[in-house]
């Protein structure tokens, strides 16, 4: 038997060997200008190798999908049972996944023998924006997914404005903070790029001031719990001059208060 040693040598010699051979083909291939012709050649050669190894694809496992179609997701991996493993190239893939609409980052691996792993990390929807007639669905960066399929997605809220949904997440967070009002929300209207109008799914608009908009809506939360205000006839409550609180009633509730009689 060859002494333990003498193996390591020949094997690490071996292995020098090799990679000399595959540096002066590779410069070669470079200079003869047969680069791509040459890696096509290395791809089939390796996927022949780990076919015949039995190193072929039977499994895609995918973790982090909520939003993003099978057959997307698919597509975009460009990968089938069965094809030698060692031929799919896991940093391609992952640029295809993060073409698609709902795809904010992704890791793509290969497990050997058999297995190619995929974690994504989705786009967070936060709400509708309205360009118009046009809706398209924003997440909480403020940057557009998808504008197809969006009923499921109705009961998001809707922003309005050009700079609308880079703003939203803050002020739907402020909002939401009173659960049982912000339920009755149903858009937000950015205003001069400085501040927001809320309109409720009643009819009424909340004209928020520029600043102190938590502190506005808490106060409104107080008012809806203590004396119902949203349960009256009102179309306007203004609140962008501090301490003050201006209501517009309807135009049927003001038409009464002119002439009460005719609605006696």
């Amino acid at each position: 038997p060859m002494a333990r040693w003498r193996r390591a040598t020949y094997a690490a010699g071996g292995i020098g060997l090799a990679c000399a051979v595959l540096i002066a083909t590779a410069n070669w291939a470079w200079q003869a200008g047969h680069v791509g012709r040459a890696q096509a050649a290395m791809d089939a050669w390796l996927g022949g190798v780990a076919a015949a190894a039995g190193l072929t694809v039977r499994e895609v496992y995918v973790t982090g999908r909520v939003n993003a179609t099978k057959g997307d997701l698919l597509r975009a991996l460009a990968v089938d049972r069965g094809d030698p493993i060692l031929a799919f190239d896991p940093d391609r893939a992952r640029k295809r996944l993060l073409r698609l609409d709902w795809v904010k980052s992704a890791e793509v691996s290969r497990r050997l023998p058999d297995l190619i792993e995929v974690r994504l990390r989705e786009r967070v929807p936060l709400a509708l924006w309205q360009r118009g007639k046009r809706f398209v669905l924003v997440d909480r960066d403020g940057e557009p997914i998808t504008g197809d399929g969006l009923g499921r997605f109705r009961d998001l809220p809707i922003v309005v404005g050009q700079d609308a949904p880079r703003h939203a997440a803050d002020i739907i967070a402020l909002l939401a903070a009173d659960g049982t009002l912000f339920r009755q929300v149903q858009a937000l209207v950015r205003v001069g790029g400085r501040r927001w109008d809320v309109r409720l799914d009643t009819g009424i608009e909340i004209n928020l001031p520029e600043t102190g908009a938590g502190k506005a809506w808490s106060r409104l939360s107080e008012l809806q719990a203590e004396q119902g205000i949203f349960d009256r006839d009102i179309a306007i409550i203004d609140m962008r001059r501090p301490g003050h609180l201006v209501v517009r009633l309807t135009p049927e509730a003001a038409a009464r208060r002119r002439d009460p009689g005719e609605n006696t």
